[in-house]
């Protein structure tokens, strides 16, 4: 790896985890609204979480797997 490639893996991965960050936020008020809405415990603010979570280590994983240019 370059000296000059750091950086860009860098902000690679730091854009992921705060992508991930904000979609967990909004699918955890999401659910908890939706809840709230349809009078139910807590089953919107679970499954919406972990299918954001699915959803996103598949788009992960094809990242990942694209060859470097």
């Amino acid at each position: 790896m370059e000296r000059n490639e750091k950086p860009k893996e860098l902000m690679r991965y730091s854009g992921l985890a705060t992508q991930w960050m904000a979609m967990l936020l909004i699918s955890v008020w999401a659910g908890y609204k939706l809840d709230h809405w349809i009078h139910l415990k807590a089953l919107f603010l679970i499954l919406l979480p972990v299918g954001s979570l699915s959803l996103s280590m598949w788009q992960l994983i094809k990242e990942l797997n694209k060859p470097k240019k």
